[in-house]
Parts: structure tokens; C-alpha cells; sequence
């Protein structure tokens, strides 16, 4: 089988509070994890771009894309498909909070504090180390 590759972004936002702002998503029929927003990049976007409208769309804010943070690669269904995401640290500079309620992965958007994520069912319980190293930054 062919290896397809997702590539996407992800936008990390830590507010002077110590918190991170994270979304509650998964499949529809399925439990929900905390994680950074990401997607899937589109055809002729760059991450950047992806990171912005994704957050959007996610959150309701819009957000100025910072510096690029991390990449995370790993693999999913036994194989059959690589990612790659992209982090960047983004400033937010418009918007308001808003949950879409027509999108049935999303539940909730909310500012997390850092030292509690241990708590929550992340998604990617290693983020913790990367929003630590940006507390006060």
C-alpha cells in the first residue's frame, strides 16, 4: 500500500494567564481530546496560511502566525498514512471566542492552564513540554 502524506499546521496560543487555548474535537461518534487547532493543509496553501484560516475557523480569532515551533511526524491506521504538522506560535488579533455548532467534531474552545493539562485527555500529551518552554516567553 502507498504511503499518502498529510502534511498540516497547528497554531499554539499562550496567553499571559498561562493557558494555552485548546480545542475539544475527535470524530462525531467518538470521545473528544484537547489538542492545539490543526488541519490539513489545502491545495496551494502554505502552513502559515493553514494555521490562520484553521484557527479561524476552529476558534472564531483571528491570528497573526508567529514563529514556526515544532514538527511533529508520525504515522496513523497501522501505517497506511504519514503526517507532518507544523507548529507555530500565533498572536491573536481579532476575534471572539466562538464554538461552531454545525461542526460535530468540535465541542469546546477553551483557555487551559498549562500546569493542569496533565488532567485533561490530550490528544498529544508531549505538547506540555513545548507550551512549558513557552511560559513567559
Amino acid at each position: 500500500m502507498e504511503m499518502a502524506n498529510w502534511k498540516g499546521a497547528a497554531g499554539v496560543c499562550i496567553n499571559d494567564k498561562q493557558e494555552v487555548l485548546l480545542v475539544l474535537q475527535g470524530p462525531p461518534d467518538e470521545d473528544k481530546r484537547w489538542s492545539v487547532p490543526a488541519a490539513g493543509l489545502e491545495a496551494g496553501e502554505s502552513l502559515q496560511g493553514c494555521c490562520k484560516r484553521e484557527f479561524f475557523e476552529e476558534t472564531g480569532l483571528q491570528v497573526m502566525v508567529q514563529e514556526e515551533l515544532k514538527v511533529r511526524n508520525g504515522e496513523y491506521e497501522n501505517s497506511a498514512v504519514s503526517f507532518e504538522v507544523h507548529y507555530f506560535r500565533v498572536e491573536i488579533i481579532g476575534g471572539e471566542i466562538h464554538v461552531d455548532e454545525n461542526d460535530p467534531w468540535i465541542q469546546e474552545v477553551a483557555w487551559k492552564p498549562i500546569a493542569g493539562l496533565a488532567e485533561l485527555d490530550m490528544a498529544y500529551p508531549d505538547d506540555q513540554e513545548l507550551f512549558e518552554s513557552l511560559i513567559g516567553q
